[in-house]
């Protein structure tokens, strides 16, 4: 007869430190993926691998259906992430597993920004334009916000340039703006924060940061914009578009 609380035992043990199972098999579902994971998504492809022999078994399919993963399990993943990022730090490797759009990704490291970016410089053909850039960075940072609102502040119309940021899932459909007509009100995506390596908008640079990356700009010999609607938020975000390739995901 089974002792008191010996049920119990395999919960318990999820709880334990990441075991080398976990860690290989969080790190091949990342390296076979091309979008940021969450880590409740990452412990239910990972720790709930019973789920499949409990219908096949005839358990219940809509109790295994309806398993999900407790916050123990998320920081079991959390140590699992940990533990990975340590030996590749240890070993020299040339990236990390990081949070990005509210999930985890391998991206490269920082210190090899140069070099990546000179390579997907040289093979990215359909990279945004300064028009595109400017009116993402608008967007990001006064979002939601209407066409009309958008216009007003480039000067010129963001008909086409909105559109291709749209095709690109860079930009969305937020909702309907309470004002006359009903206009569209558009927003940033996941995406949005994928390409830029942003955790949420909340990682966006500051004001500060933004006049400083105008001022390192300027001092560097850049020409200034050919219109005075371009804003700071501009500025600082086609500087972004560049530094955003120093993480590159693999």
């Amino acid at each position: 007869m089974p002792a008191p609380g010996s049920g119990d035992a395999a919960p318990e043990a999820s709880r334990q430190a990441p075991s080398e199972a976990v860690a290989r098999a969080v790190e091949a579902i990342l390296l076979s993926v091309d979008r940021p994971i969450p880590a409740s998504a990452l412990a239910e492809g990972v720790l709930h691998q019973t789920a499949q022999s409990e219908r096949s078994s005839g358990g219940s399919k809509d109790e295994a259906k309806q398993r999900q993963a407790t916050r123990d399990e998320e920081t079991l993943i959390d140590s699992a992430v940990g533990s990975l990022n340590a030996a590749y730090e240890a070993t020299g490797r040339t990236f990390r597993i990081e949070q990005v759009a509210g999930g985890y990704r391998v991206m490269t490291i920082p210190e090899l920004a140069t070099a990546v970016a000179a390579f997907h410089r040289a093979r990215q053909s359909a990279r945004l334009t300064r028009a595109g850039v400017e009116t993402l960075a608008i967007i990001a940072y006064k979002q939601p916000m209407t066409r009309a609102s958008l216009e007003s502040i480039r000067g010129v119309a963001c008909g086409e340039v909105l559109r291709t940021l749209v095709d690109r899932r860079l930009v969305t459909i937020r909702g309907r703006a309470e004002e006359l007509g009903r206009p569209l009100l558009y927003g940033t995506t996941k995406q949005f924060l994928d390409v830029f390596g942003l955790g949420s908008l909340k990682d966006l640079p500051s004001l500060v940061e933004l006049k400083f990356g105008l001022a390192v700009a300027e001092s560097s010999g850049h020409s200034a914009p050919a219109t005075n609607t371009v804003s700071h938020e501009s500025i600082g975000m086609s500087n972004a578009v560049e530094s955003s390739r120093a993480q590159a995901p693999l």
